[in-house]
């Protein structure tokens, strides 16, 4: 989705980071690091005071140590951790073992993941992945997320709208192709970088497509843009529902137990791969099942694809993230989650007809997660042990003379933090403004139009164009009352940040009020249709008379410096990141894993339990026993169980496994990853962490923290014993019933 241009990729930039809004984020560079760290030029290398400190511990933990694994446990699939393996697991990642868990592992759609987990095609994700893609379904009218579906021969699968999955098929470490010949400095400083990565990324993906239509490459940046490695992944997108449980089951307990523990749900689904001839793709690798499960202490490993983390980041950066950037967008997210419950609760159907409460349920996730990482940061304990390992970083940095000029970059980041701050308020105005899913439909449609209309006129490239046609044609409608209280809560959040005074409020709103304009836009602007835009934008956008010209036109350019600000500033920001990771890398070599960029990770953990902050033991497992007992102690609501499930059936044990907690890594999101025992058997699926863990986002810590899963044999107890699901079970388990074939 990125657009690429000197005008698109600040909107890019904006786009991408409110993708994150959703709960799992896409970002799409990843880089990988070299052997020997780049020297910085003497301009690089700024006067500073050397006697200064960098990083200050708070005396009250002076005793704090740094932790082996606080950078998490994220590994690379082709730079496993193989001793440690060894030592920990008694397990030797061979390339097979390798080949099989990057092979079997998908990318689900745009922001979850998923896998294969049988040979004919058949994908296991999260209820709350499958969610968007089932309510779109022709024929669904929402009733087969309310209700459930399965489709018990193949010829009853449906067909999705627009979902794909990508399977990685190849890695290959294209470093010296990316940074050879690139000279950075003063407003270039990483705009080459883009465009190498941007051109390398074309010219593979075609010569790639030369060999398979389906093949497309994406350049991912680890580590800060040490290193690059070209990703080469199929893409499918013959994709067709299997099995979704109905939406009681799929999202038991709701928002109040989301991101909370113990847990009682059923947050599966499965879909089929088809090929080009129509058929179920028969697909060499996949996970298998294992009917017994996981035990405590036993070891497990996610495999897939999380959203971000900011584990290498610099305390300075923890400080800004913690006194601004989180305390912003929260005040935003609630203003909107506030706005939307109200409208939900007072029109239901209304809510219903245009799916709101899946937008709904993305805000209050966002605000719970972004909730948690702000308590982390706001504990002293957290800010301390990364203090010390900012100064042991230093320290080693210091010891070695070929990385010393480096260290100054520590120093540079605590000054663009300022540089930050100031603008902060800005930003924050603008959280919504160009959002695909968050933002008003008039004022999104807006941004997008005039970009579009900005692109056309100048000659831009025709893909870019495309790209951003097709995201501001995505863009559904909102009844009119809410677009009309999302359109004043965006007009408010500006003239706060810029003041009543500033001329471009002034002109604006001197013949109309925000309440006023509102209306305005709602009643009288194409944009509150989705057809009607489409048709603005091939009539020329800019050029129309639609009331929301004169508002684009006054409020993009406000939108554009300070986004052009905020660039620069994290361009910066970016190149001193990448001079630090450079010398990690020379320091840690590989035993630091790089930050999380929706690229395949493997994350290795155990089952485990834990006590809570009041001492209580919180058990690794939790059963269907629990969940009827939470059914009837809540007194419905969120805890109540469709029909078919009340009450319990005789043949549903109720002792079965249904959630289970390990301590893996999976900070970022990695919803739909699978949870595999040592053999790469299927024994859970991960949907979640609990709130003790959101801080990971920052520190990977593992006292309380922990990956929640949907237990493999509690999957498999549903599907026989509530839902008939027979051919199902024994697709995933391989099993064969007497006297038949598998085939379905």
């Amino acid at each position: 989705m990125p657009l690429r241009s000197s005008l698109s990729a600040l909107l890019a930039i904006v786009l991408l980071g409110l993708m994150g809004l959703a709960g799992c984020g896409t970002p799409r560079e990843t880089v990988t690091v070299t052997d020997r760290p780049e020297a910085p030029s003497e301009t690089d290398a700024p006067a500073t005071d050397s006697a200064a400190p960098l990083v200050t511990v708070p005396s009250d933990y002076d005793t704090v140590t740094v932790g082996r694994f606080d950078r998490g446990k994220l590994w690379l699939p082709n730079e496993l951790p193989s001793q440690y393996f060894e030592e920990r697991y008694n397990l030797t990642p061979d390339a097979e073992w390798r080949t099989k868990a990057m092979r079997a592992a998908l990318r689900f759609g745009e922001n979850c993941s998923g896998s294969f987990v049988s040979p004919r095609g058949l994908v296991m994700t999260n209820h709350h992945c499958a969610r968007e893609h089932v309510t779109a379904l022709p024929d669904s009218g929402g009733h087969y997320l309310r209700e459930g579906f399965y489709a018990s021969s193949s010829g009853q699968e449906k067909r999705t709208r627009s979902l794909h999955v990508d399977q990685l098929v190849d890695i290959e470490m294209v470093t010296d192709r990316v940074t050879d010949n690139l000279v950075e400095s003063g407003d270039t400083r990483g705009t080459q970088r883009q465009r190498q990565v941007r051109q390398l990324e074309e010219q593979m993906t075609a010569q790639a497509k030369e060999e398979d239509e389906h093949l497309r490459v994406d350049i991912v940046s680890l580590y800060r843009g040490v290193q690059y490695a070209a990703y080469t992944y199929r893409r499918y997108d013959d994709v067709r529902l299997v099995m979704v449980p109905e939406q009681a089951l799929g999202f038991f307990g709701g928002e109040k137990d989301n991101f909370t523990y113990p847990r009682h749900t059923l947050d599966v689904a499965f879909f089929r791969v088809y090929n080009q001839e129509g058929e179920p793709l028969r697909n060499q690798h996949h996970f298998s099942w294992d009917r017994g499960g996981a035990e405590a202490g036993e070891a497990v490993f996610a495999v897939g694809n999380p959203g971000t983390t900011s584990r290498l980041d610099m305390v300075s950066q923890f400080e800004y993230e913690r006194d601004h950037r989180l305390p912003g967008r929260l005040d935003v997210l609630r203003s909107r989650s506030s706005l939307m419950g109200e409208y939900i609760t007072n029109n239901p159907d209304t809510a219903a007809a245009y799916d709101l409460q899946n937008a709904y349920f993305s805000i209050q996730n966002t605000v719970k997660s972004l909730q948690g990482q702000l308590r982390g940061l706001e504990d002293p304990y957290l800010m301390a042990r990364r203090a010390k390992a900012v100064q042991s970083l230093q320290d080693s940095i210091q010891s070695v003379d070929s990385l010393k000029a480096l260290g100054q970059a520590v120093r540079e980041i605590q000054r663009l933090q300022q540089s930050k701050r100031v603008l902060a308020e800005k930003e924050k105005a603008f959280t919504t403004f160009a959002s695909l899913q968050l933002g008003s439909r008039i004022l999104g449609r807006a941004v997008h139009g005039y970009y579009y209309d900005f692109l056309r006129t100048r000659g831009g490239n025709p893909q870019q164009i495309e790209s951003l046609r097709e995201d501001a044609e995505s863009i559904g409608n909102w009844p009119a009352s809410l677009e009309r209280a999302f359109i004043e809560a965006q007009f408010r959040e500006i003239r706060s940040a810029y003041g009543a005074d500033h001329p471009t409020m002034q002109r604006l709103l001197r013949n109309r009020s925000i309440s006023d304009w509102a209306q305005h836009l709602v009643e009288n602007s194409a944009l509150m249709d989705s057809t009607s835009f489409v048709d603005l934008l091939d009539e020329g956008y800019l050029q129309s008379d639609d009331p929301s010209v004169t508002v684009i036109e006054a409020l993009a350019p406000l939108y554009l410096n300070v986004s052009r600000q905020m660039g620069d500033l994290r361009s910066s920001e970016a190149t001193l990141n990448r001079r630090l990771s450079t010398a990690r890398r020379a320091v840690y070599g590989a035993s630091v894993p790089p930050d999380a960029t929706f690229s395949l990770r493997i994350s290795d953990g155990v089952v485990k339990g834990y006590q809570s902050e009041g001492g209580d033991p919180v058990p690794a497992f939790t059963d269907y026993d629990g969940m009827y007992e939470k059914h009837r102690s809540r007194s419905g609501g969120d805890w109540a169980l469709p029909e078919q499930w009340v009450p319990a059936p005789d043949s549903l044990d109720l002792s079965t496994p249904l959630n289970m907690v390990s301590t893996n890594d999976i900070s970022g999101g990695s919803s739909g990853s699978p949870l595999l025992n040592r053999d790469l058997e299927v024994v859970g699926l991960v949907f979640d962490s609990n709130m003790e863990a959101l801080p990971n986002q920052y520190l990977y810590r593992t006292q309380q923290g922990r990956a929640i899963s949907v237990d493999g044999r509690g999957i498999l107890e549903a599907l026989e014993a509530v839902y008939g699901a027979d051919p199902l079970v024994r697709e995933l388990t391989g099993e064969r019933p007497a006297g038949a074939s598998t085939s379905r």
